[in-house]
């Protein structure tokens, strides 16, 4: 078979399970602002410049770096890469980047670059020691199924294992199929839908205008237009079309570039990154923030200012020497960069490849609605030391915000803190009812670190925040009770060290009133724990000690502690008559009791108490003695030696 450079299109071709290939630059712009036709692009190879693997074609020393580089890409990362780089027709936008603290840069290169040395030819390298299907000795593959189709171009995705096959002559209707278990599945086709063009040009669908990738779970195929179909809209767009394993694909979101020049896409953390040449800057997009919605598509501009990716310092190898010099600064958006998907960005010039990253940190001061960044950051991967950051900053005295946005806030962190508690809940159910057995596809929830619960917020931002001596203590109030109203509207259980921690707000600023109120009319609910507070506090607030007795008493589940309440208070009376209304006092010991009315010095009480037990042991057992496993030979001495003898209760005969 002829190079594919050499290959007639349009021909029927066999679509086999097999690799793709390709890889892709900056594209120079359109002559006369229209597409290539296909003569020529048949004259130029139909790929823009590129070299296909395993062609025979001898590259230069730039081809022969990126040739390399989309070698190690495929060994190396097990993903076959796809640029997205598209150059938009008519004048680019001139718009300098503006200058920038390294705090205002929210895209960096990540620190330990892959790179590549040099090579002459163009070499194909294939791992597949398990399956045994491609045969290099005899220069073939393991044909498992085909499908005669007019083919264009192609384009893979790894990731979810589909491939887009272009068709018909204008190029835009992509056929998808779908790779499972050593199966190939022929998904529904779809047509892209194409800009205006003039009269005199025919529109058609260019390759570098495309790319498949995952965004949050669901596989996407993204559209670089350069016109929008509506005359009142200027500036490139990208269009979002849903392609699921099941039913038709279908568009679904549309994000507004409002430039014209040179694009390439990534897609990092499920955000979809478009880089401009033009002006070196990025702007990025996230699908779940809310948009605009016509009734079919929703619309959405980009989340952030365009900045520029941070400066990149190549460091110079060589002997220590040598390895004093300056780093090299690396071009940044150069014309030599090759995009590849998600996140692979290449300088063939210098041959390094980086992951492209979002910096989380710079971006709470770059969103100034709150509740718009909260809902930003819960979506990304490494969020949860950010979302902390971004409670404390609010809650501080130079960024103080009102409480609705501090409302919000907890509100949007609880929900997501809720939903995984249901998760859990179901399934805790599922595997106690065994379903874990009779369905493998049940699995724990993921904990992500947009989880934050109780403990994360009392740790690292309220019990920090209620030592703020320059805060308004009415304001810490009403912060400290807001979390607690949000926790109780998505009827999350509050912990006691939250309702400790309002109640010491409270006694430091003798709002003691305050704290009567929350505690009389259940703002704060009744824990154990809490009731050991309120005793505490007697010293300071007498009203403390009945309101702990009532709050035990409520729990139903506290008997053994308002008995040792009202002992330790000498209220022995007050005791007995509470175990006997609850219809325990059959049970209780009787050594217990006398040692605490001894301790009275009240010798009436003591014979009081005495004579209930008397009683007691008459009506269980008979007679009036103790028996001796209750060791209380010392107390009945001791109402011998006050009442004397006499005193003692005489067994009764019937």
């Amino acid at each position: 078979m002829p190079p594919r450079s050499s290959r007639p299109r349009g021909e029927g071709r066999s679509l086999q399970h097999r690799v793709g290939r390709g890889y892709g630059r900056w594209a120079p712009p359109q002559p006369d602002a229209a597409r290539l036709s296909a003569e020529d692009r048949r004259s130029r190879g139909g790929r823009g410049g590129g070299v296909a693997p395993g062609s025979g074609v001898r590259a230069g020393p730039r081809a022969a770096v990126a040739a390399a580089a989309t070698t190690t890409v495929r060994a190396g990362f097990h993903r076959e890469p796809r640029s997205t780089l598209a150059a938009a027709l008519g004048a680019p936008t001139a718009v300098a980047a503006p200058a920038m603290g390294e705090e205002d840069y929210y895209l960096e290169l990540c620190e330990r670059p892959v790179q590549f040395e040099k090579a002459n030819p163009v070499n194909c390298v294939f791992f597949d020691e398990a399956n045994k299907q491609v045969l290099p000795e005899k220069r073939s593959l393991k044909l498992l199924k085909s499908h005669n189709l007019n083919v264009n171009w192609y384009m893979y995705c790894p990731e979810s294992a589909v491939i887009l096959l272009s068709t018909t002559v204008l190029e835009n209707v992509l056929q998808p199929f779908h790779f499972r278990a050593g199966t190939m599945s022929k998904l529904p086709k779809f047509e892209i839908e194409l800009p205006a063009a003039p009269k005199s040009t025919k529109p058609s669908l260019s390759e570098r205008d495309i790319a498949m990738a995952t965004v949050y779970g669901q596989l996407y195929v993204l559209f670089l237009r350069h016109h929008s179909r509506t005359s009142n809209s200027t500036g490139a767009e990208v269009v979002l079309y849903h392609l699921p394993r099941e039913g038709a694909c279908k568009k679904m979101h549309i994000l507004k570039l409002n430039r014209t020049g040179k694009f390439a896409l990534n897609v990092v953390d499920n955000l979809v990154v478009v880089h401009h040449q033009d002006t070196e800057t990025s702007v990025i997009f996230d699908i779940k923030l809310r948009g605009e919605f016509d009734g079919s598509v929703t619309f959405h501009h980009p989340v952030l200012p365009a900045r520029s990716i941070q400066p990149y310092q190549i460091p110079i190898a060589g002997p220590a020497a040598v390895t004093s010099q300056s780093p090299v600064p690396c071009k940044l958006y150069s014309s030599s960069w090759i995009v590849f998907q998600p996140d692979i960005i290449i300088s063939a010039s210098q041959g390094y490849l980086w992951n492209l990253q979002v910096k989380l940190e710079p971006i709470v001061n770059l969103l100034p609605d709150k509740g718009r960044l909260m809902d930003f950051l819960l979506q990304r991967k490494e969020c949860k030391m950010v979302i902390l950051s971004v409670c404390s900053q609010m809650l501080s005295e130079s960024d103080r915000a009102s409480l609705p946005v501090i409302a919000t806030v907890f509100d949007k962190l609880n929900h997501e803190y809720k939903k995984y508690l249901d998760a859990e809940q179901s399934y805790a159910m599922a595997v106690e009812a065994g379903q874990s057995r009779s369905s493998p596809l049940l699995k724990r929830p993921v904990r992500t670190q947009a989880v934050l619960d109780q403990s994360d917020v009392y740790t690292h931002v309220l019990s920090a925040f209620v030592e703020k001596k320059e805060m308004p203590h009415k304001f810490v109030i009403a912060v400290l009770m807001e979390y607690i109203r949000s926790l109780n509207q998505f009827q999350i259980a509050v912990q006691h060290y939250l309702h400790e921690l309002v109640i010491k707000t409270l006694v430091q600023h003798n709002l003691f009133y305050m704290l009567h109120q929350f505690l009389q009319y259940h703002v704060l609910s009744d824990s154990k724990p809490l009731a050991c507070l309120l005793l505490s506090l007697e010293s300071f607030y007498p009203p403390a000690h009945q309101l702990s007795l009532d709050m035990l008493k409520r729990l139903s589940t506290a008997n053994d502690e308002i008995v040792e309440v009202l002992l330790s208070k000498h209220q022995v009376l007050a005791a007995l008559r509470f175990i006997r209304g609850i219809g325990g006092h059959d049970n209780i010991s009787a050594r217990k009791f006398l040692d605490a009315a001894k301790q009275t010095e009240d010798n009436m009480l003591f014979y009081t108490i005495f004579r209930f037990f008397e009683q007691r042991n008459q009506r269980l057992r008979g007679s009036p003695n103790f028996t001796p496993g209750e060791h209380c030979e010392e107390h009945v001495a001791f109402f011998k030696q006050i009442f004397g003898d006499q005193a003692l209760m005489r067994p009764t005969t019937f």
